[in-house]
């Protein structure tokens, strides 16, 4: 059984790349065999993917954190349409925020992680398409789509480079509370439902968390034909301050601002201001109009624990 190890080297502030060494010892000591391959631009992972779909390996594996995973997952989609359907996915999450893993199934360290690709438990998950922004034609994902401040969330912590993970994302949240708190008035439309509100934060999930560690979906699945979402109203600087800590722990529903629910398929439009929104931690826009969100059941079979 063979695999293509797709590393970004920048990943993790550049953790990914430091850990080279430690991830071929451990493949080398689990007797996996494998080819490995540095992405050198964007979307390289997603070319890398197809073309090892194509290419008959029996599974990709990215060393990295989301958005190079994403790369992956939408490489390994395109070759899904062309035929090419045998290939599974795995993580090893050494990236900043690694929520794609976690949804996944894959929570370990490097070692952990690399002992679940040895087992080769593998499971069928559900992918999720997003269509509008500047994708018209659609963007795989599948972890989530962000929209709103959470988005933006993500856009400062990109820009923090002293640190990863869920400190960064906890940072720029707080300094996303004082950049962006006024909620866009947005229609949500959802298997036969419709709000029309001022809405802070729409999460559509697939997986549990973004972020690092904010659990948008504490109950989600990706394997359960259905997307979780979590949308917040409107809300002050200091009720945001409030809210943090009950998505930290999974418990937001209970709060007023919170309406929750369960959808194949979610439409979002702007009716006053604009969307910025994410997918998988990749940016999506930053001032969308309308944005579509279709789940594909059982479309790819990842390497998991689940």
């Amino acid at each position: 059984m063979k695999h293509l190890i797709i590393v970004n080297p920048t990943s993790g502030r550049g953790f990914a790349g430091k850990v080279v060494p430690q991830i071929e010892s451990l493949l080398r000591s689990h007797k996996l065999e494998y080819d490995l391959v540095m992405t050198e631009r964007p979307w390289h992972a997603a070319e890398l993917a197809e073309k090892a779909a194509r290419d008959s390996y029996d599974a990709i594996v990215t060393a990295s954190g989301d958005g190079t995973a994403n790369e992956a997952l939408n490489g390994l989609m395109k070759a899904r349409a062309a035929g090419f359907n045998h290939t599974a996915m795995g993580i090893l999450p050494v990236g900043t925020g690694n929520d794609l893993a976690y949804g996944m199934g894959v929570r370990g360290n490097l070692e952990e992680s690399i002992a679940l690709l040895a087992k080769n438990n593998r499971r069928w998950m559900d992918i999720g398409k997003v269509t509008g922004g500047d994708y018209p034609d659609g963007r795989y994902f599948g972890n989530g789509v962000g929209i709103g401040f959470d988005a933006y969330t993500g856009f400062v912590a990109a820009n923090i480079r002293w640190t990863r993970g869920l400190l960064a994302y906890l940072i720029a949240a707080l300094e996303t509370i004082f950049i962006y708190y006024k909620a866009p008035t947005v229609r949500i439309e959802y298997d036969g439902n419709t709000l029309e509100q001022g809405a802070l934060m729409v999460s559509i999930m697939n997986g549990q968390r973004m972020g690092g560690g904010f659990f948008m979906a504490p109950d989600g699945l990706p394997h359960d034909d259905m997307f979780d979402l979590c949308i917040a109203g409107t809300a002050g600087k200091f009720r945001i301050l409030q809210l943090l800590p009950t998505f930290m722990n999974g418990t937001q529903a209970a709060q007023p601002e919170i309406t929750t629910g369960r959808a194949r398929r979610v439409t979002i439009t702007a009716l006053k201001e604009t969307l910025p929104a994410h997918c998988d931690g990749e940016t999506l826009c930053v001032a969308g109009q309308t944005l579509t969100i279709e789940l594909i059941p059982h479309a790819l079979e990842f390497i998991t624990a689940l």
